[in-house]
């Protein structure tokens, strides 16, 4: 699979030409839905005919059956128009010429009219996918040989479901290298999968209204799909709810779910979640999001029925977005959220007392201090709040947790995957969903929860108050025990010290002879 998706985006790069990133993403990710979309569709007519033909049928009667739409969309198959599908496409690669009275038409009009099919013949993807393949700067040639190359690559045959999975990951594969190439940029529509999951791991969102009012491409909901699926629970027991303010990371969205078969409520169009919420109504279960950090420019209303602990400053949005989610949740819904460090114990604006009224409320379930350079796209280090509106010993955890926060330092976690990024392995995501799950007394876990020395503190109301409600989990788990060796100290002092002398002694000693053969050289 590996070497299919490296295949895949060498051959996709050669397209760029003198587009735009933003445009370039469009149509290498609209092709990958459009092929997704077709495969899936031409397997569920195999499907259909075969099992007609086992019922007896003559191809005649197939071939007057074979097209009744419902026996596509109630699958969850998007219905595909002739024209539209895959193989006709392919055929025409190179355009097709003019005939009957009929003007050529190249590949990149071709694909623009298979677009505006789908989105007809299914009013779920309206105003989403891209029909911008037949502009100038986009080379026909170079598109129509990217099809050829799309078109040996079969996202099918072990049943629509894999391929949703294959296509699926592909999709998210192009997203990554996208969020890399564009830099800071590739921010504003990917959190790294390793960060999601730590949010997803931790709040275990197998049921209910799930939400994510900046929700990017949706990576969010895709990785809930994903616990779902590895926990074989049923991932029709959630409805996704999401907001996003960039169209085209909206359209993205849209695409990123559809692949994956979630059917989601984006909102019948993007928009600014503090100007305009289009999901006025909705109370949560899970809320999960990782909002733009410090927004300086944003749509305040200081009368926002929203800031119940707060009027947030005019120059941060850090304390409007998580007042926003606290609001978005349901009476014993939780939350998680990645915020930039400053978010724990920053006081300007009122902010440090925004978050001690947080903290007093008793919402605050959980913090964890995130290792550096997660995010490619920025420096900025980061944090993840959990928030929940049930502390009790209740269907969330077997243990009361009223009064108290856990504190997790993960700064340690973590391994370079190059010299700018750092990825989270699956052990260490386990390891801060085992804390949080261990403090609450889930199901997920055996033991009983203890602190530990330098990852992991249990903390009271009190004890936060204490420290004026800085909530930066190094205040609290302390240093990490050190293994006694055995050595005295003053015995390992003297012996380090010998060791240090006896390598500068050899130090100086190599500089006599570069100096020695430097002297010859001259």
């Amino acid at each position: 699979m590996k070497e299919l998706k490296d295949t895949l985006w060498k051959a996709a790069d050669k397209l760029r030409g003198s587009m735009d990133a933003s445009q370039y993403k469009d149509v290498i990710l609209g092709l990958v839905f459009l092929k997704y979309v077709s495969d899936a569709f031409t397997e569920r007519r195999t499907q259909i005919a075969a099992e007609l033909a086992a019922d007896g049928m003559s191809e005649g009667q197939v071939a007057q059956l074979i097209d009744d739409t419902d026996e596509y969309t109630g699958r969850g198959v998007f219905w595909v128009s002739e024209h539209a599908r895959w193989d006709y496409l392919a055929q025409n690669a190179k355009g097709l010429p003019a005939m009957d009275g009929q003007a050529p038409k190249s590949i990149g009009e071709l694909i623009d009219g298979a677009m505006e099919a789908v989105m007809a013949a299914n009013p779920s993807l309206a105003s989403t996918l891209p029909r911008i393949f037949n502009r100038d700067n986009v080379d026909q040639r170079r598109l129509g040989e990217l099809l050829d190359l799309f078109n040996s690559a079969r996202f099918t045959g072990q049943g629509t479901g894999r391929a949703r999975d294959l296509l699926g990951e592909v999709y998210e594969y192009f997203l990554e290298k996208f969020a890399k190439a564009e830099g800071k940029r590739g921010g504003e529509f990917y959190t790294p999968a390793g960060v999601v999951r730590v949010l997803v791991e931790v709040l275990e969102p197998t049921h209910g209204r799930v939400y994510d009012p900046c929700c990017g491409s949706g990576g969010m909901f895709v990785q809930t799909e994903k616990f779902l699926d590895a926990h074989h629970e049923d991932r029709t027991a959630i409805s996704v709810y999401g907001q996003e303010l960039n169209e085209r990371t909206w359209r993205m969205a849209k695409m990123n779910l559809a692949i994956h078969g979630l059917n989601a409520n984006l909102a019948p169009r993007w928009g600014d979640t503090f100007a305009r919420d289009q999901h006025p109504e909705l109370q949560a279960d899970f809320v999960m999001a990782n909002p733009p950090f410090n927004i300086k420019d944003w749509a305040r209303n200081e009368s926002d029925p929203r800031w119940r602990y707060g009027v947030p400053p005019a120059n941060n949005a850090n304390y409007a977005w998580i007042q926003h989610i606290v609001a978005k949740l349901a009476p014993g819904g939780s939350a998680g959220v990645v915020m930039a460090n400053g978010s724990m114990s920053s006081n300007s604006g009122g902010e440090g007392q925004i978050r001690a009224e947080l903290i007093e409320a008793d919402l605050v379930s959980c913090m964890v201090a995130l290792p550096t350079q997660l995010f490619r796209s920025t420096g900025i280090p980061v944090c993840t709040w959990f928030f929940s509106k049930d502390k009790t010993a209740s269907e969330h955890g077997s243990v009361d947790r009223t009064g108290q926060v856990l504190f997790i330092d993960a700064r340690n976690l973590g391994h370079m995957v190059d010299r700018a990024e750092r990825a989270l392995s699956d052990a260490d995501i386990a390891k801060i969903a085992g804390a949080f799950h261990a403090w609450r007394g889930t199901a997920l876990t055996d033991g009983k929860y203890e602190d530990e020395a330098g990852f992991c503190y249990s903390a009271t109301l009190a004890e936060i108050r204490a420290a004026d409600y800085a909530l930066t989990p190094g205040r609290y788990v302390g240093a990490a025990d050190v293994e006694d060796d055995g050595e005295p100290v003053e015995e390992k002092i003297e012996r380090l010290k010998a060791e240090l002398f006896t390598q500068f002694s050899e130090s100086e000693l190599l500089a006599q002879v570069v100096r020695q053969q430097l002297g010859r050289v001259s």
